[in-house]
């Protein structure tokens, strides 16, 4: 009897013993298969990762080529711009027209008469027109030292957008040598591209042609000679400037490269242009120093441009707008003071002074100068 006891002690104990250890199996097996599982899944997250990596660098790799692409055509629309926009006048085709401005020039210049067309080297510019007002800048080289970006700087930064719109500033390089015309286009094709891409701002070069013979032989070692020839042929730089810009504008404002702008003087410009009641004015003095701030109407250009080139050996541009008035407003042994008093409606000086002379340098080598406008 004790030993069946004992025996069936031992049969449940190994059964115990074997229940426990299928129980074991199974939770092995099932946490072997839950390991295999959640290694495949860490295998697959891992391939899901690279393959994101791979498509994100491929995606940005793409990214890069667009904005590349995008830059160059960008680019290139604005070089294709900018190029379309230069023209070689000599290039023009037969149909094209030659403003009549131009035209006066072979009544004065019989070396003239042979030239088919004569016109400026447009080197940048969209030939704006219908504009209010054209603004003149002649420039040459000095040297080591230029004035030009300072001035343009000046002249532009203080108009509005609106001012911008309805003007254009034209500088005109009346210099020969090639480094200075590069120089000049470069700095202005760099910091002004805004400019030259909406029409507001112009640079021409006058064509050799243009100069008479007799300046060329007067090229001298002689200093006397030397400044005869400089101040003739600035006479002329002047004269061809203001013949490009007749057509363009209602009015015409003359400058120089060596200038600043008083803060807001194209408003203050326009403002005391358009108030003025009787349109019989001959010109309007933004300045006192030379030629620079001369405001002509666009449609006596002409008839300043006759007279200065009938005249231009004989005396300074500046000497040159004294005598017109003189000959044109007062009367016969009326001193040049009683005859500016009566006229002031007609020759107007305005005050203050809108520009001020900054260059030390002249553009005739070797020469300082140092003078400044009183009523800036």
């Amino acid at each position: 009897m004790r030993t069946r006891h004992v025996n069936l002690l031992i049969a449940l104990v190994a059964f115990v013993l074997f229940s426990f250890s299928c129980f074991c199996i199974s939770r092995m097996t099932q946490t072997s298969n839950q390991l295999i599982n959640c290694r495949n899944h860490i295998l697959e997250f891992k391939e899901n990762i690279l393959r994101l990596k791979n498509k994100t660098e491929r995606n940005h790799q793409e990214l890069i080529k667009a904005l590349n692409k995008m830059k160059f055509e960008v680019a290139d629309r604005e070089n294709v711009s900018v190029n379309s926009v230069k023209k070689n006048m000599n290039a023009l085709g037969k149909n094209e027209i030659v403003p009549n401005a131009f035209e006066v020039l072979k009544f004065l210049f019989p070396h003239l008469r042979k030239v088919d067309r004569i016109y400026p080297d447009v080197i940048i510019g969209k030939e704006k027109t219908g504009v209010s007002f054209a603004l003149g800048i002649s420039t040459v080289s000095r040297g080591n030292h230029s004035y030009l970006k300072q001035t343009l700087t000046s002249l532009i930064s203080r108009m509005t957008l609106s001012e911008e719109k309805d003007s254009v500033v034209i500088v005109c390089i009346a210099d020969s040598n090639e480094d200075y015309l590069k120089s000049v286009v470069g700095m202005i094709t760099k910091k002004f591209k805004r400019q030259l891409m909406s029409g507001s701002l112009e640079v021409i070069s006058i064509p050799a042609y243009f100069y008479p013979h007799m300046l060329h032989a007067r090229q001298s070692t002689e200093a006397s000679q030397k400044l005869e020839s400089w101040r003739i042929k600035q006479v002329l730089d002047f004269c061809f400037l203001m013949l490009y810009a007749q057509p363009k504008a209602r009015y015409y404002l003359q400058l120089e490269d060596d200038i600043i702008a008083n803060k807001m003087y194209f408003t203050k410009i326009a403002d005391f242009v358009h108030n003025i009641t009787s349109n019989n004015w001959f010109y309007i003095e933004f300045s006192i120093l030379g030629f620079i701030g001369k405001l002509f109407k666009s449609e006596d250009l002409i008839d300043f441009v006759r007279f200065f080139l009938m005249f231009y050996k004989d005396k300074p541009i500046d000497l040159l707008l004294g005598d017109i008035f003189q000959v044109k407003m007062c009367n016969p042994g009326e001193t040049l003071e009683k005859c500016i008093e009566r006229n002031k409606h007609i020759r107007i000086r305005y005050k203050p002074s809108l520009f001020q002379h900054v260059g030390i340098q002249s553009s005739f080598p070797g020469r300082e100068q140092y003078f400044k406008d009183i009523y800036y």
